[in-house]
């Protein structure tokens, strides 16, 4: 049951989405059960159907030092390739903020400061307001 895939020599290319809101909930709680086993903390699911034409949804989670963030991806990514899905990753090195794009699901993992001073839930759950006129 893939969820993405790319074709052959597409190692940078966007992921291409497959699958359905069937499996783009199972992924999501593979994600979910992953973050709370780890004792990742404060997770917020943003559900982006309708809103983003990049993801079903999106992960909000917080470790409580670079190596608990590290540590999290780790486990997330092993995962989410034993299920079968070839999620891609950016950030690991310094472990501030991690992202995970697994398709259907994008997970951000974040140090608190640093989840702190982006504020990625106020940015996709504020809805936008109608624009004004000039006249």
């Amino acid at each position: 049951m893939e969820q993405s895939r790319r074709n052959e020599g597409e190692e940078n290319a966007p992921v291409k989405v497959t699958g359905d809101a069937e499996s783009s909930e199972a992924l999501e709680a593979l994600v979910l059960d992953v973050l709370d086993g780890d004792k990742a903390e404060d997770i917020i699911a943003i559900d982006l159907r309708g809103k983003s034409s990049v993801t079903d949804a999106m992960v909000i989670a917080s470790g409580r030092s670079a190596r608990h963030v590290g540590a999290v991806a780790d486990h997330l990514m092993t995962a989410l390739k034993e299920s079968g899905r070839s999620p891609r990753v950016e950030g690991l090195p310094a472990c501030d903020w991690v992202l995970i794009d697994a398709g259907d699901v994008v997970v951000h993992l974040f140090r608190p400061e640093v989840r702190t001073f982006y504020n990625l839930e106020k940015l996709w759950s504020v809805e936008p307001e109608p624009a004004k006129s000039k006249h």
